[in-house]
């Protein structure tokens, strides 16, 4: 593969002028397609379709809205009769005709897969390159000559492109690697180890936008959940899917998903990880279930003027028949608890109009329904299967020495059930812990069935508990998955060793782990220092390889004035990231503006400022121009698994890493 670059901006380039006409041409035709779509009506044959129509016209609007920053296309593929422009949505004139591809379309794939070994016949692909959405040069790479080229100018500049504020997207960038995940099939679920800089986060995004695009009616129908690890980290991301058109998108946390208490407290790391382990589901089961009572008496129910009584033989069989319901073969809840305490009731009141009948009556069903309504039915069920609340039952059981020893002997020994234990206390103000939460939330999944989406992508996957991905798989159902993560990224208490623990837990077992090992964002010296640590972080994980180098990019002071780092990092444009330990932010952010620079410390639910102070745990997933990492050590100290933490820390870099110490650095990482 050869490679013919031009960056002139000089009107006698006769591609450049041509290429300029045609994006003008498609900016134009963009325009008539907004403007065409105000003039569809929205007057339907009821209320009901007006307001579909209505919400229908204003969605599509939002998909053609104008990005002034954001050029129609950015890049053309020639096969020697055809020509075609891809962009980020699909551009057609007053005919019909085709101005720009969607980058989603099948005949868009080329320009992301095209290759030396492989032209997918393709004689040439053309990228541009663009200045405040003018359009300022174009590079080309002529296919089939069977040849390898070094990255692009204008690929290289893309990716180097300063970032300040929400994460962009990727589309113009895409490498084939990660177009083979992007485009993978909805039913296919997988599963992505991607090491810093390889764009694992914003794979996942381009997925679902890919799948919304190709599967979209059955994905309104069943919508499409994007799970984070924080506010912070969704903020960041959250215009990803929008720019690609895509507005529609549900963007949560796990913690957001099980917020069915408020969370008051926190556990210590020892309970934490164990209330999130997968034996806490057995434990939880057994609760619930075990609140089931034997039937002492017969039932009288009434029925069409007369009364039918069901013995109490033939209740106890009814009973026994819908708990055994409660569990299938594979361990797996089939029978709600609700949906069996109402198939009770039912079944009490069809025994009754058998009776009926076959004394020559002949009850309705309506009359059935309002039998298995009744009072004596409802005393009945209320006696043998009460009704359930799952906050009342997960306070009770950690409450309750005797119930949580009943639920969990042979599951949990004698020291791990007084790990659980807490002082009693009543349920309005109890200690709630996000742990906690989790529990509720398993109890609610058995007591009913919890809505289901057509896709979920779950990012930073490696740091969630066992119960925590059950609470995500309740709401996957019969949809596909997108895991994002890095094991040696892996900070929490709960974090797997490896990615069959976290996939079980999702109930995806069989997902193949597909590794993503070339960094495009993070240099190569970056990546090389922080790679010193995986010998002890995560032992046997392929090592991270980056496409580029950056002169420079790596950094030491070890005279500990923060505000000088910053100051030397911040002249240059981007984003600049001030990296410390949870603890020392307030310290190191009072050194910074009584220096006089404008640093503001970023929160869960904030979004990054150009010059933010992060802290440590909130690191995961952002990226910057520059950052700044104050003390080494001591974030590698704060915390258990500080090591892991420092990797991350360290790998959040786009161009430039200042390593700022006072006493030794960590002994992985001393020269």
């Amino acid at each position: 593969m050869s490679s013919a670059p031009s960056e002139t901006t000089t009107t006698a380039d006769p591609v450049l002028t041509a290429e300029r006409a045609h994006l003008a041409r498609a900016a134009d035709c963009l325009t008539a397609m907004r403007a065409a779509t105000r003039t569809v009506g929205d007057a339907g044959v009821d209320a009901w379709s007006s307001e579909r129509l209505g919400a229908a016209r204003a969605e599509r609007l939002r998909a053609l809205a104008a990005d002034p920053g954001v050029p129609a296309f950015f890049g053309r593929t020639d096969t020697g009769t055809e020509t075609f422009h891809i962009g980020r949505r699909h551009v057609r004139d007053a005919a019909g005709t085709p101005v720009v591809i969607d980058w989603r379309a099948p005949m868009s794939r080329p320009f992301y897969q095209a290759g030396p070994a492989d032209p997918q016949g393709l004689v040439r692909r053309r990228r541009f390159g663009f200045s405040g959405g003018e359009l300022t040069g174009y590079e080309d790479e002529l296919l089939g000559a069977g040849e390898s080229a070094p990255t692009g100018r204008l690929l290289r500049a893309e990716i180097e492109r300063p970032r300040s504020g929400p994460m962009r997207d990727i589309v113009a960038t895409i490498q084939p690697e990660q177009d083979a995940i992007v485009r993978a099939p909805l039913a296919e679920s997988i599963c992505v180890q991607g090491a810093p800089g390889t764009g694992k986060t914003a794979v996942g995004l381009h997925r679902a936008a890919y799948l919304l695009y190709t599967h979209g009616g059955q994905l309104a129908r069943t919508g499409v959940l994007v799970v984070g690890p924080n506010r912070a980290f969704l903020r960041y991301i959250e215009q990803v899917l929008p720019t690609l058109g895509e507005v529609d998108v549900e963007q949560t946390t796990v913690a957001e998903l099980t917020a069915r208490v408020p969370v008051r407290a926190a556990d210590p790391p020892d309970a934490a990880v164990l209330k999130g382990d997968a034996r806490m589901a057995e434990v939880l089961h057994r609760a619930l279930w075990g609140a089931i009572a034997k039937p002492a008496d017969d039932v009288q129910v009434p029925l069409a003027g007369r009364r039918c009584r069901v013995s109490v033989s033939r209740l106890k069989r009814s009973v026994d028949d819908l708990r055994r319901r409660g569990r299938a073969a594979d361990d797996q809840q089939v029978l709600h608890y609700a949906a069996g305490r109402e198939r009770l009731a039912m079944t009490l009141a069809e025994d009754a109009r058998r009776q009926a009948e076959e004394a020559g009556s002949s009850p309705t069903d309506a009359e059935t329904r309002r039998a298995a309504r009744s009072a004596e039915v409802r005393a009945a069920c209320d006696a043998t299967w009460p009704a359930v609340d799952a906050a009342e039952l997960v306070h009770a059981l950690l409450t309750d020495p005797a119930r949580l020893a009943r639920a969990a002997r042979g599951v949990l020994d004698e020291a791990e059930q007084e790990l659980l234990r807490r002082p009693p206390g009543p349920l309005r103000a109890a200690p709630w812990t996000a742990a906690d939460a989790v529990l509720v939330d398993e109890v609610a999944g058995l007591l009913e069935r919890t809505g289901g989406y057509g896709h979920v992508v779950l990012d930073e996957a490696q740091d969630l508990s066992p119960m925590q991905c059950r609470a995500v798989a309740r709401r996957l159902a019969a949809g596909s998955l997108t895991v994002l993560g890095d094991l040696a990224q892996a900070t929490s208490p709960e974090a797997a060793a490896d990615w069959g623990r976290t996939l079980s837990g999702l109930g995806r077992p069989d997902t193949v782990v597909r590794p993503l090992t070339r960094g495009y964002r993070v240099p190569g010296e970056v990546l090389e220092y922080a790679n010193r640590l995986l010998p002890v972080i995560a032992p046997g994980l392929p090592v991270a390889t980056a496409v580029r180098r950056g002169p420079g990019s790596l950094r030491f002071r070890a005279d500990g004035a923060v505000a000088d780092a910053v100051r030397e990092v911040a002249a240059a444009p981007g984003s600049v990231g001030v990296v410390c330990a949870d603890e020392v932010v307030a310290e190191v952010a009072g050194a910074l503006t009584g220096a006089g620079l404008p640093a503001a410390v970023l929160t869960e639910d904030g979004e990054a400022a150009r010059l933010a102070v992060v802290p440590a745990s909130l690191a995961k997933g952002l990226e910057f121009d520059a950052v700044v990492v104050v003390d080494p050590a001591g974030i590698a100290a704060a915390e258990p698994r500080g090591l892991h933490r420092l990797y991350v820390v360290l790998t959040r870099a786009v161009s430039t890493l200042v390593v700022l110490h006072t006493g030794e650095l960590p002994e992985l990482l001393r020269e």
